[in-house]
């Protein structure tokens, strides 16, 4: 995330791709291990730490509960469990962007992937995400949203450095709602966000 296009949930990137290639098309794929027999089952996802309630209980809930739980003061300790705790197992978070030779890539993480390097960022960055325009769709137990963000350094500072949208697939279990994939893509020059997915001008 070079601009902070990577910012996240427009995220964490700033600085870490000269480090980790985590978001880099070069990443090498690795190969499946000859010696695994073929029937072997995938791995079970691990169970994310009991939510707050309150946190998904619906999908406006759900939703205020991502912005808020990643945004804060540099040096400010997340509640990763809280984050985690909003995800389905098997979740994963997609940042998108173009590259600098042309073209454009996406890079696929999970949740705690997500934490380990969002947690080193944020130790010494402020930061902060805000909803500011949400289109929605649903079909019984599943749901749609591009939610249009807002970044800033501070929620105080007037501007935002970086906007973008957030695709949110979100999936009812009868009980609770859960984050099942978070697509998102940054907003450029070439790539503005279209009027119908700002907030409608008063």
């Amino acid at each position: 995330m070079t601009r902070s296009s990577y910012l996240v949930l427009g995220v964490f990137l700033l600085g870490l791709t000269t480090t980790t290639p985590l978001f880099g098309q070069e990443k090498e794929q690795a190969k499946p291990k000859t010696e695994a027999p073929a029937t072997q089952a995938p791995a079970t996802p691990p169970a994310p730490p009991a939510a707050k309630p309150a946190d998904v209980a619906s999908p406006d809930a759900i939703l205020a509960a991502t912005y808020d739980v990643i945004s804060g003061p540099a040096g400010q300790k997340r509640d990763w469990d809280r984050f985690r705790s909003l995800f389905i197992p098997g979740a994963r978070l997609i940042p998108s962007g173009a590259k600098k030779d042309g073209g454009f890539f996406v890079q696929v993480v999970t949740p705690d992937e997500y934490a380990k390097f969002a947690d080193a960022y944020f130790e010494k960055n402020s930061f902060s995400e805000t909803e500011i325009a949400r289109k929605s769709e649903r079909f019984g137990d599943i749901m749609h949203i591009f939610s249009t963000y807002a970044s800033r350094h501070d929620a105080k500072d007037p501007e935002p450095f970086e906007r973008g949208i957030n695709s949110f697939q979100l999936f009812f279990d009868g009980k609770r709602w859960w984050v099942v994939t978070i697509y998102w893509a940054g907003e450029t020059a070439d790539n503005p966000i279209p009027k119908e997915f700002l907030p409608i001008a008063k």
